[in-house]
């Protein structure tokens, strides 16, 4: 199997440290809003990752982090502490806060057949480990406390720069667009491990500490709930691209530094969802998320299928149009695979051979377009349809479309059709599907409420619209 390595710029063969265990951390969401469609885009694909690697044989250990503790916009204690700004737009405590859209996260993840990895860590649990790494890191030299806060030095590596030979210029101040530098550093590229001086004078969250009364940066609780779970070697850390720098770049920093050696052999990052305006982002207020999708009527599943048919390493395009071809084929899909419920045997010399097909695809960096063709290649196959349909479960249990699921219900529902639809109701779903094609969603709301006023509920599902009586 071969992957990207973000940190080599190649692709390299994986092998994990020790024999068919593989650890692997992938970075958690800050639960101070809905994860969008875009968040999830790389929390799907570091599934797909996961499940091949437990298909091929390997012992899992994955660990994902929480962040539940003021996130800030820099490492200058500039921007919105994103925590504290959902306490106060929903007058909750930032504690109701996490708890409320930790649990939200999971639900979303669920809907897309994401499994919750093996080890869950909020960062507020962790305060004793942030801690002692950081006046470990003191004590080696590598960190020092300016303006009340305690800072990484950056200047004692010999490479900071470790996913992309950055220049000094190229980065005025060692964190994301758009912010200010702060004048406590030393180095423009340092960054804060302990924050006892913040403008956030009405913060919840604080603990006390060696160096006064604060709350961690947001880079160290990656580095010490990775270490804490799964010890001083790393096999594969995930993320989105985004994260690669300041993130990920000062994790290795700081990692290695309160190591002493080598962290985390492999990086793994997945790129942007994009709108026709650029990259998704709530900031910019292209928040979709997974239940307004289903406001629209789109099954959650449609969305995981759509992320499949691109590579996780090049950007891909939303757009409702993309969606809804997303939503044909898989339709398609679910129709065809209905049909092979019969009583034949599967051929195991056909199963091995086709299933090649699917382990060369996703051995070629996860090349989850090729898989989806895979499993074309199956349903044209000259081979019996237990075999078939022994291979779509068989595939499934890395794409997680849930195809099979999607066959037995649209069998169920044909073996029961023929309820008495009013002319007057069908006529509306059909004006709906036209205010849909012209992309005139507000229309299509309009219509889908005058339905239910009507006493019948329309919904978009795997099989595609259904009515049924309230």
């Amino acid at each position: 199997m071969k992957l990207y390595n973000t940190l080599t710029r190649t692709k390299d063969e994986f092998k994990p440290r020790f024999e068919n265990k593989v650890s692997m951390y992938t970075c958690g969401p800050t639960v101070y809003h809905y994860a969008h469609i875009g968040n999830l885009r790389s929390y799907i694909m570091e599934d797909v990752l996961e499940k091949y690697f437990r298909y091929v044989g390997y012992d899992v250990t994955r660990v994902m982090n929480i962040t539940d503790v003021g996130h800030l916009s820099s490492d200058g204690d500039t921007g919105d502490d994103k925590m504290l700004k959902g306490a106060k737009r929903e007058h909750k405590t930032v504690m109701e806060i996490a708890k409320f859209y930790t649990d939200a996260f999971f639900a979303d993840c669920a809907k897309l057949n994401i499994k919750t990895p093996e080890v869950v860590e909020p960062a507020t649990s962790c305060i004793d480990e942030f801690i002692r790494v950081i006046s470990s890191l003191i004590e080696k030299g590598y960190a020092y406390e300016a303006g009340g806060n305690i800072y990484f030095d950056t200047s004692k590596l010999d490479k900071y720069y470790v996913f992309n030979d950055f220049t000094e210029e190229d980065l005025a101040v060692g964190v994301r667009e758009g912010v200010e530098e702060d004048s406590n550093k030393k180095n423009k590229a340092d960054f804060v491990l302990w924050f006892t001086k913040s403008k956030f004078d009405d913060q919840e969250l604080k603990w006390d500490s060696p160096w006064g009364v604060g709350y961690p940066g947001w880079h160290i609780e990656c580095s010490c709930i990775s270490m804490k779970n799964l010890g001083e070697y790393l096999d594969i850390h995930c993320g989105g691209i985004d994260n690669a720098f300041p993130h990920h770049t000062n994790e290795i920093a700081q990692s290695e530094a309160y190591l002493g050696h080598e962290w985390c052999n492999y990086w793994f990052h997945v790129h942007h969802l994009n709108t026709t305006g650029g990259k998704m982002s709530k900031s910019k207020g292209e928040f979709l998320t997974v239940s307004l999708l289903e406001e629209k009527g789109y099954n959650p599943l449609v969305y995981r299928f759509f992320c499949l048919q691109s590579h996780y390493r090049k950007s891909l395009v939303f757009s409702y149009e993309n969606l809804d071809n997303a939503a044909v084929a898989y339709n398609k899909l679910a129709a065809k695979v209905a049909t092979l419920f019969d009583n034949s045997a599967v051929d195991k010399a056909a199963f091995v051979s086709l299933k090649a097909g699917f382990t060369e695809a996703m051995d070629n960096d996860l090349n989850t377009a090729l898989a989806v063709t895979a499993v074309y290649d199956v349903l044209k196959a000259d081979t019996t349809n237990a075999t078939k349909l022994a291979l779509i479960e068989d595939f499934d249990k890395v794409l997680g479309i849930g195809l099979v699921d999607a066959a037995k219900k649209l069998a169920e529902s044909n073996s029961g059709a023929g309820d008495d639809i009013p002319e007057e109701i069908t006529k509306l779903i059909e004006e709906r599907k036209e205010a849909r094609k012209a992309k005139n969603f507000a229309l299509a709301d309009e219509i889908r409420d005058k339905i239910a006023e009507m006493g019948y509920v329309i919904t978009e599902t795997r099989e595609g619209t259904k009515v049924t009586k309230k």
